[in-house]
């Protein structure tokens, strides 16, 4: 596994708040959260950016997205509606180069995201 913050996070080395977890997936609460809801979901396979997919990963892609839905209806924001945000390389904002999704709301959202 790259060695990464969520790399870190995912071996415990690192403490964060569960919000889900199971074999393929883990998501914890952001400690800087842009939104009173605000949730990063991981693979636990490492990829790097969403360029990084390959056809191989089509179906853990899909579940991802699954999994996400869960999270924003356990979350109690699916109802009103949230964002979904995926950063990709630096200048997309990537910060951290394992794949991770954002779940964002509790709030009207605004475009651009502030």
């Amino acid at each position: 596994m790259s060695d990464t913050i969520f790399s870190r996070i995912l071996s415990g080395e690192i403490p964060s708040t569960c919000v889900y977890s199971d074999d393929e997936f883990y998501a914890f609460r952001d400690i800087n959260p842009a939104a009173p809801t605000h949730v990063l979901l991981i693979p636990r396979k490492p990829i790097p950016k969403i360029t990084d997919i390959t056809e191989a990963d089509a179906a853990l892609i899909g579940r991802m997205f699954l999994v996400a839905n869960k999270i924003a209806t356990k979350e109690g924001i699916a109802e009103k509606g949230f964002r979904y945000v995926i950063n990709c390389g630096e200048w997309g904002g990537q910060t951290v180069f394992h794949l991770h999704l954002h779940i964002i709301g509790g709030r009207p959202m605004s475009w651009p995201p502030g």
